[in-house]
């Protein structure tokens, strides 16, 4: 039996390292001063530390100047002892790749950076979830530089949420660098999909708010009919909880061009406590983030507890998990502590014991929602749910 040929290494091309600036500079310092500092501490016989903030609820703080929640003072230390040298080692060959993809312009994906670590000999990854704690521990220790995992170079597979309505986005061809100008009034049926990375977007409009919907079928009836051009907006589909990217995108939108966030989402606890929540100031697990992820300037525009008795509309009986994600918001969420009109909200909805969806205005015409419920809402806009 003929032997099989080994498989030659490859050899990869020479990547072009590009003149660093801003951000990719000060993560690459940062790398490297990490780097360093083990090195100092090997040689001296002593033992290197890695400091990381507790992502967690518990480790947060709410500040209603501020807007979002920020991380606490507490810290877990990850000393280098026989127990945690692959841990040591993988988080020193994450910022090995951070640091040669900002330096060449590339980027990885959290599946890209798995599979990058079967070179890694004992210091690979037997599952993705590992590399992912990894890379979420590197981003921690880092975000209090302004650094992000998307300035790091490593990028999450899904795609960003979808844009329709009054606004022009200014990308950039990634060979040339010349701009690209993108109008999303002209996808048709269709929508401008967001990119994993925004920073180097600019905008270009007119109009009066983001619309940030949580529904696709929601969303593609407002931009079916065009509601955009009536309400002179910019219409946002979530997709349910928003991606790191579309969160990101509206903050950028918003602050850039100083206009409102009005969200539209279903009325039950996860889509009051954990869809909005989020948009608005964040989660305990990415407080290290949420100042660059979260807007705050974001408003409860529906739908409301009060809007089910108010509209007559159909609902189903909240379940276990929903009583229990209205309870834990009640007694340990430092956003809706903050604001006794929530507080009252939750409790009403836990006192009528039901939940109504978006599409259940479909009740009084399929286009209601466009026709009545959404411009008498904009009528009373200062009585939005903080």
């Amino acid at each position: 039996m003929a032997k099989k040929k080994k498989r030659p290494e490859p050899t990869p091309a020479p990547k072009k390292k590009v003149a660093l600036k801003g951000l990719d500079k000060v993560a690459v310092q940062r790398i490297s001063e990490v780097a360093q500092n083990v090195f100092t501490k090997i040689n001296e016989l002593d033992k290197p530390e890695m400091k990381f903030p507790v992502r967690a609820l518990s480790n947060v703080r709410y500040d209603k100047r501020r807007g979002y929640f920020e991380i606490g003072r507490q810290r877990k230390v990850r000393s280098l002892s026989v127990n945690t040298v692959k841990g040591f080692a993988q988080s020193l060959r994450m910022m090995g790749l951070s640091k040669e993809m900002i330096e060449t312009n590339d980027f990885a994906t959290k599946r890209d950076a798995y599979y990058q670590s079967k070179n890694w000999d004992d210091a690979k990854f037997n599952e993705q979830n590992e590399s992912d704690a990894v890379m979420d521990d590197i981003e921690a220790m880092f975000s209090i530089d302004d650094v992000t995992r998307e300035q790091l170079r490593f990028y999450p597979e899904e795609h960003g949420g979808a844009v329709a309505g009054e606004l022009v986005i200014v990308d950039r061809d990634p060979d040339t660098h010349e701009d690209i100008r993108i109008d999303c009034t002209r996808f048709g049926t269709g929508a401008y999909t967001i990119p994993h990375s925004v920073e180097h977007l600019r905008f270009d409009t007119q109009a009066q708010f983001v619309l940030a919907i949580e529904t696709g079928g929601m969303f593609q009836r407002l931009q079916y009919h065009k509601f955009w051009q009536k309400a002179n907006c910019i219409l946002v589909g979530l997709g349910g909880v928003p991606t790191r990217a579309t969160r990101r995108f509206i903050r950028r939108l918003s602050d850039d061009k100083n206009i409102p966030v009005y969200a539209f989402v279903d009325c039950d606890p996860y889509g009051i406590c954990n869809i909005y929540r989020t948009l608005k100031v964040g989660s305990g697990n990415a407080a290290h983030i949420n100042q660059f992820f979260c807007v705050p300037k974001a408003r409860f525009l529906g739908v409301t507890p009060q809007d089910i008795v108010d509209y007559e509309l159909p609902t189903h009986p909240l379940k276990d998990v929903d009583v229990k994600r209205a309870n834990d918001a009640l007694k340990n969420d430092p956003f809706f502590k903050s604001y006794p009109r929530w507080e009252k909200s939750l409790q009403q909805l836990l006192k009528l014991g039901q939940r109504a969806e978006q599409q259940a205005l479909a009740k009084w015409g399929l286009n209601y929602v466009i026709d009545t419920y959404i411009p008498e809402k904009l009528a009373a806009a200062s009585r939005f749910l903080p």
